[in-house]
């Protein structure tokens, strides 16, 4: 059964506003990753040492079955924040193929901004907004912890 979790984007100050989170739920942080930290992407250009200081992904568990995520955008990769608009809805599914039928079913008629696609930190992983205007993360984690 798949899960739904929150996840925000910032203008630079997700650090700040998860460390704020943070104080308020407790707990701890299993993943907090900066742009610097990712492979070079192919075919494009290095990041600027302000771009690879922004938080690429973090996680807060903040009950058993909901985890509050964020990330900067980044320019380097044509995001940009828009406050009213600067969240997703991310859904983690239990396998490869709910993640497809729920990425084809939700995505049709809107746009994809990044297709299912195996990534670098282990997860089959796709965005996109649907047809009301709504953004969407599916992510299926084939590393199993």
């Amino acid at each position: 059964m798949a899960t739904i979790n929150p996840y925000l984007t910032f203008q630079g100050n997700c650090g700040d506003a998860f460390a704020f989170y943070k104080s308020v739920f407790g707990g701890e942080f299993p993943y907090l990753g900066k742009y610097k930290d990712m492979p070079p992407a192919e075919g494009c250009a290095p990041l600027s040492a302000e771009e690879g200081e922004k938080i690429m992904h973090v996680s807060l568990p903040i009950s058993k079955e909901t985890i509050l995520m964020g990330s900067d955008s980044s320019e380097a990769f044509g995001q940009a924040t828009v406050i009213g608009n600067n969240f997703s809805i991310s859904i983690n599914t239990e396998s490869a193929e709910e993640a497809d039928k729920l990425f084809a079913g939700l995505s049709a008629g809107g746009n994809v901004t990044m297709p299912m696609d195996k990534t670098f930190w282990g997860a089959y992983f796709g965005m996109f907004t649907d047809k009301f205007g709504i953004n969407w993360m599916i992510n299926f984690d084939e590393v199993q912890k």
